[in-house]
C-alpha cells in the first residue's frame, strides 16, 4: 500500500484484494474541506461477477448504544433499539444517514454519492455486538432478497445478490460532526416539552418511511404500511424535513402508478408478502393489494387528502397536474356509490352479517352508509375543490363543492331522517346498514372527532354536547389519551369481545389529531392538555406500540404506528398555525397564554422562516420580509417583492415592492370584507398593488390621514406608490 500525505489531503492507493475469481485494486483519498472529511473511494474490478455481499465501506460502532438511531436522507430512520437480535438488518435504497445521540448531543453526519449508480445501505447488529452500517454501490438497484421485505431478523442477506461489471466504481462520502441540539432544535416552546417533540419525530414520526416511494405508518419493522390513513401529508408538515417531503410525493407516484385501478378503485395497503390479501389481489411485484378483512373504502380518502395537502408542502404545480386524473377517479370512484341518491356514499359490504370492514377499523363490521368515510370524503372533496382552482378547472372545482355541500345536508340530518345524528345520546352514530338498521352508537371518537374536525358539524350545540361528554368520560377514567370508542360494540358488530379489548375500546393514540382539531375552536386548553399528555408519554415509553390498553394504558402490540405522533402534529398544524400553502408560508394559531413567546424556525422549499407566536402576537420573518398581526396571514417574497395574503386566504392580496434590497417590513392592524389597514416603519419609496376588491364598490385609501388617490379596475385591482419616512398608516375602506 502506497500513502502519499500533503497539507490536509491524505492518498492511499494499491489496497489489493480477492481471489482467482476477482480481484480488486481501489485508492483512497481523504481531504479537508473547512469541517468536513470528503473520503473518495475508487474501485477497480478485474471482471464481471456476482456478488453476495460488498462493503463500500462498513461502519462499525462499538454497540448498540453509541447512537439512538440514524435519521436517513429519504426522511425515515433506523432505530437502534429494534436491531435487538443478532443479524437483525434493516437495508434502505439511499445511502445518506445522521447517526445521532441526544444524551451526548453528538451527531455523526455521512452522505453518499456516486455518479450514474445506484447507492444502498443497510444496518444491522453483528455477532460481535457491534452497530454496522455498510453501504453498497450498484449499477442496477439492489433487489429485496426475501419477498419485499426491508427488514429481516436474525440475518443479514436482506438485499439479493448482484452483478459488478469489469472497470471502475467510485462513490464520494462526506463526513460531518453535527452539533445534534442545535441542528435538530425545536427552538423555544414554552408549555411544551420540546425535546420528547424531537425525539417523538425523529423516532416514531419517522418510523413510518419504509424506504425509497413507501412512506407509511405502520413502518419497516413489519414491512406494512396502510394507504387508508390520511395523515402522511401532515406529518412531513410537522417534521419539517425536505427528504420526507421529496419522498412523499415519490410515494403518491408510486400509488397513483400501481395502487389505482382501472376504475379508480385505491388498494388499501402495501406489505412485503401475500399473507394479508384479499384472495388474488396482491401484487408481487409492488406490494399493493387488498386486505383481507374487507374493502377498506377510506383509501380512497387518504389517496386525496395526502396529495392535496402533500401538494401544499412541496409548491410543485406540474407534479399536481401529474395527479389531477387520478385523485378525480379516486373521487368519483366513491360518489358513483350512492345507489339510493340521498348524497351519502356506500361501502362495498351492506351488512354486518358479511363480517367485513370498510374502513381503518379493519376488525369491526361498518358496512353500507360509513359515517367515517364519509366525513373523511366531506375533506378529500373540499381539499380537492381548492386543487382544481388552483389548476384552473372551476367546473370540476364547482362540481366537487357541490357534492360536498350536498353530503354534508344528509350526513346531519337525525338517523330518522337517513341521516347520522342521534338525538337521544348527543353523538354521531358510525353507520347504517342497507337494511335501515343503525349501528355504532357506543360514541365512537375518531367518527366524532372527524365530523367536527372537517368542519361537517357546525351546529354549536351539538359540537358542545359530543366534546363535552368525551371529556368527561376520559377524565372520568383517567385516561391520558382518547380511546376508539367509550362503550362497547356489539358482539355481532366487531371481531374483538370481551370490551375493552383493540378496536372495541382500547386507546389508538393515531386519530389523535382529529381529537385536536375538533377541541381548538372549542376549547384550547383541552386540546393542549392532550398534546402534553401524549409527550409525557413518550417520555415514558417512547411511544412505539400499536395502542395502549384501555384497563392498563400500558403499550401493547408487536407493531409501531408512526400514527401515533399525529397528536404533536396538530401542535403544529393547529395551535402553533403552520399552514403551508402551495404559494407561500401560512400562520393560523390558536395561542394560550401558557405558550406565549414561542419561537422557532420552519423551512419550507428553502426559504427560512423565523416564526414568533404569542396570543394575538403573530410575526414571521426572513431575509427578504418581516410581516406581524393580530390575526391569521400568509407571506411569501415572489416577483422581487412581498405579497401579504390576509387570513392566509387568496381573497384579498397586498404586494409590496420596494425601491431598495431593504427587507421588507409591515404590521397589519385589520381586514374584513370593507377594511384593509397596514403600516409600516421604514425609510424606502414603495409600489404598492392590492387585488382581489370589488370592483362595483367606491373605496378610500388614506395614509398618515391624508387621502391618496388611487382607482379599481375593472379587475378588482389598484395600486399606488408611496414614499415612507419613518413609520406610516395605510387604511383601505369601502365607502
Amino acid at each position: 500500500i502506497k500513502i502519499e500525505k500533503s497539507e490536509n489531503r491524505i492518498f492511499i492507493k494499491d489496497i489489493i484484494y480477492g481471489d482467482y475469481s476477482i480481484s480488486v485494486n481501489e485508492s483512497w483519498s481523504f481531504q479537508l474541506n473547512d469541517d468536513k472529511i470528503i473520503w473518495n473511494i475508487s474501485r477497480k474490478y478485474s471482471n464481471l461477477a456476482k456478488l453476495e455481499e460488498i462493503a463500500f465501506p462498513q461502519w462499525c460502532f462499538k454497540d448498540l448504544s453509541v447512537w439512538k438511531g440514524g435519521i436517513l436522507d429519504n426522511g425515515g430512520m433506523v432505530w437502534c433499539k429494534y436491531l435487538k437480535d443478532t443479524n437483525d438488518t434493516y437495508g434502505v435504497h439511499t445511502g445518506g444517514v445522521l447517526f445521532w445521540n441526544p444524551d451526548t448531543g453528538n451527531a455523526l453526519r455521512i452522505k453518499a454519492k456516486s455518479d450514474g449508480k445506484w447507492v444502498a445501505a443497510k444496518y444491522s447488529q453483528s455477532d460481535q455486538k457491534e452497530f454496522v452500517c455498510t453501504h453498497f454501490v450498484t449499477d442496477e438497484e439492489l433487489e429485496p432478497r426475501h419477498n419485499l421485505n426491508r427488514f429481516v431478523h436474525q440475518r443479514t442477506d436482506v438485499f439479493s445478490p448482484f452483478n459488478v461489471q469489469k472497470g471502475n466504481v467510485n462513490i464520494s462520502l462526506e463526513l460531518e460532526y453535527v452539533d445534534y441540539a442545535v441542528a435538530y432544535s425545536r427552538g423555544k416552546l414554552p408549555g411544551i416539552d420540546a425535546e420528547a417533540v424531537r425525539e417523538l419525530m425523529n423516532t416514531t414520526g419517522r418510523y413510518g418511511v419504509v424506504d425509497k416511494a413507501i412512506v407509511g405508518a405502520n413502518g419497516w419493522i413489519t414491512n406494512w404500511k396502510c394507504l387508508h390513513e390520511p395523515f402522511f401529508a401532515q406529518i412531513g408538515m410537522a417534521l419539517n424535513d425536505s427528504n420526507y417531503v421529496k419522498n412523499m410525493s415519490a410515494t403518491l407516484d408510486s400509488e397513483r402508478d400501481y395502487a389505482i385501478t382501472v376504475d379508480g378503485r385505491v388498494l388499501s395497503r402495501w406489505h412485503n408478502a401475500d399473507d394479508d390479501q384479499m384472495p388474488g389481489t396482491f401484487n408481487y411485484k409492488t406490494g399493493y393489494y387488498e386486505a383481507q378483512w374487507g374493502y377498506t373504502i377510506d383509501s380512497q380518502t387518504g389517496y386525496v387528502i395526502n396529495t392535496a395537502e402533500q401538494f401544499d408542502l412541496c409548491g410543485d404545480m406540474n407534479w399536481l397536474k401529474s395527479h389531477k386524473a387520478s385523485c378525480e377517479k379516486a373521487l368519483d370512484w366513491l360518489i358513483k356509490r350512492d345507489s339510493n341518491g340521498n348524497g351519502i356514499f356506500e361501502m362495498k359490504n351492506t351488512s354486518i352479517k358479511e363480517k367485513k370492514s370498510s374502513d381503518w377499523l379493519d376488525v369491526v363490521w361498518a358496512s353500507f352508509e360509513n359515517a367515517f368515510v364519509n366525513a373523511q370524503m366531506y375533506e378529500a372533496l373540499n381539499l380537492w375543490t381548492d386543487c382544481e382552482q388552483v389548476l384552473k378547472d372551476q367546473v370540476k372545482a364547482d362540481y366537487y363543492k357541490s357534492v360536498a355541500q350536498r353530503l354534508k345536508e344528509s350526513f346531519n340530518k337525525s338517523v330518522d331522517e337517513g341521516g347520522f345524528w342521534l338525538p337521544e345520546k348527543k353523538q354521531y352514530v358510525y353507520w347504517r346498514d342497507q337494511d335501515g338498521s343503525v349501528h355504532g352508537d357506543n360514541l365512537v371518537t375518531p367518527v366524532n372527532f372527524a365530523v367536527i374536525a372537517f368542519g361537517l358539524c357546525d351546529d354549536k350545540q351539538r359540537i358542545s354536547q359530543i366534546l363535552e361528554q368525551i371529556e368527561q368520560r376520559t377524565t372520568a377514567e383517567h385516561l391520558f389519551h382518547w380511546p376508539l370508542c367509550f362503550d362497547s360494540f356489539k358482539k355481532e358488530e366487531c371481531d374483538n369481545w370481551p370490551f375493552p379489548t383493540y378496536e372495541n375500546g382500547d386507546i389508538f393514540p393515531t386519530w389523535g389529531y382529529l381529537g385536536v382539531r375538533a377541541y381548538i375552536n372549542y376549547d384550547k386548553h383541552i386540546a393542549l392538555k392532550y398534546i402534553r399528555n401524549i409527550l409525557a408519554q413518550y417520555e415514558k415509553d417512547g411511544l412505539s406500540f400499536q395502542r395502549y390498553s384501555r384497563k392498563t394504558q400500558e403499550g401493547l402490540g408487536n407493531d409501531i404506528l408512526a400514527g401515533i405522533c399525529t397528536s404533536v402534529t396538530a401542535l403544529y398544524r393547529d395551535i402553533y398555525g403552520i399552514r403551508p400553502k402551495w404559494n407561500r408560508m401560512g400562520l393560523e394559531p390558536n395561542m394560550s397564554k401558557v405558550l406565549n413567546e414561542t419561537d422557532f424556525n420552519y423551512t419550507l422549499r428553502n426559504t427560512n422562516y423565523h416564526i414568533r407566536l404569542s396570543v394575538n402576537d403573530y410575526e414571521m420573518q426572513t431575509n427578504y420580509f418581516t410581516v406581524k398581526s393580530r390575526e391569521a396571514f400568509g407571506a411569501s417574497s415572489q416577483e422581487g417583492g412581498l405579497i401579504v395574503y390576509p387570513h392566509n386566504e387568496e381573497k384579498t392580496i397586498l404586494k409590496i415592492f420596494g425601491e431598495s434590497s431593504l427587507p421588507v417590513e409591515v404590521t397589519l392592524k385589520h381586514y374584513s370584507a370593507n377594511e384593509f389597514s397596514w403600516e409600516m416603519n421604514t425609510t424606502d419609496n414603495y409600489r404598492f398593488i392590492i387585488e382581489g376588491l370589488n370592483p362595483v364598490s367606491k373605496y378610500e385609501l388614506i395614509a398618515q390621514n391624508k387621502p391618496i388617490c388611487m382607482e379599481v379596475g375593472k379587475d378588482g385591482r389598484t395600486s399606488f406608490t408611496y414614499s415612507c419616512k419613518g413609520r406610516v398608516k395605510f387604511r383601505l375602506y369601502s365607502k
